[in-house]
């Protein structure tokens, strides 16, 4: 069974359902006609740049070229998450890069040696997918569990100093604020999980149906997937609570208010 092509003719009926959103937004007044036409056409625009370049990275299947483009991935998505999280990117940037490289890296090898266990995962139809289901995830969570792990911290900052001040040790004042930001990152993706099958169909496995596989192959990947990605958004937020509270705070344990963005 083939898959259908889809000609430009029908990629601009897509678009024309566009405006329906956008004439709700106009007769409710709300102010986002501007931004979703933006967002949309600014997603056009990179996801034809990212068939030019895959196409050529699929048709090269380079290793250094494919890791090349791991690293472009990964610093673009570090660079987005800080800057989300208002946050100050001169200071947070490379705390949460490194988090992203130990986390996305390490779920890579995992993946390669245990879950798929041909050692293909070098290789581009492989690495740039499950790289980027992975990264992208890993990004929404971070950018609302660090986000919100500060924003609380500066918040209840009374609580916080009076639990040091009760001889608790740093780690112990923050752990109430860490549980809260981390529970709020991994909420979204334990709601999906528990509806997908019924409610829905994910994006990869509705594309591996599409594409003429099996649905028992395109369930076994889609599992394998989940769990290394709930995983992975895990490590990358915890690590990046971890490694950006490092120059978050002085020598007296409190939060630094340079870390925040003057408004």
């Amino acid at each position: 069974m083939t898959t259908p092509v889809i000609h430009l003719s029908g990629i601009l009926f897509a678009f024309l359902l566009l405006t329906i959103p956008v004439y709700i937004m106009y007769k409710t007044r709300l102010p986002m006609i501007r931004e979703t036409v933006w967002s949309f056409l600014r997603m056009s625009v990179q996801l034809a740049l990212a068939g030019v370049f895959l196409t050529v990275l699929f048709e090269y299947n380079d290793p250094l070229l494919n890791v090349l483009w791991l690293c472009v991935m990964i610093t673009v998505a570090a660079y987005e998450s800080v800057r989300k999280q208002e946050l100050n990117i001169k200071k947070l940037y490379l705390p949460t890069f490194a988090a992203f490289v130990i986390a996305v890296t390490l779920s890579l090898i995992y993946f390669e040696t245990l879950i798929l266990q041909d050692g293909g995962i070098s290789e581009a139809r492989f690495l740039i997918p499950i790289a980027g289901m992975l990264l992208g995830n890993s990004l929404g969570g971070t950018i609302i569990a660090v986000s919100l792990f500060y924003n609380d911290l500066r918040r209840n900052e009374n609580r916080y100093i009076s639990a040091l001040s009760f001889g608790a040790q740093r780690t112990e004042a923050l752990l109430p604020h860490f549980r809260t930001a981390l529970k709020s990152a991994l909420k979204p993706s334990l709601g999906n999980v528990a509806v997908m099958g019924i409610v829905f169909l994910p994006g990869m496995m509705t594309g591996q149906l599409l594409a003429g596989l099996s649905p028992m192959t395109a369930i076994s990947y889609q599992i394998v997937l989940m769990v290394t990605i709930y995983s992975t958004t895990t490590v990358c937020v915890t690590l990046a609570i971890i490694l950006t509270s490092f120059i978050s705070f002085d020598g007296y344990g409190m939060l630094k208010k340079e870390i925040f963005l003057k408004k």
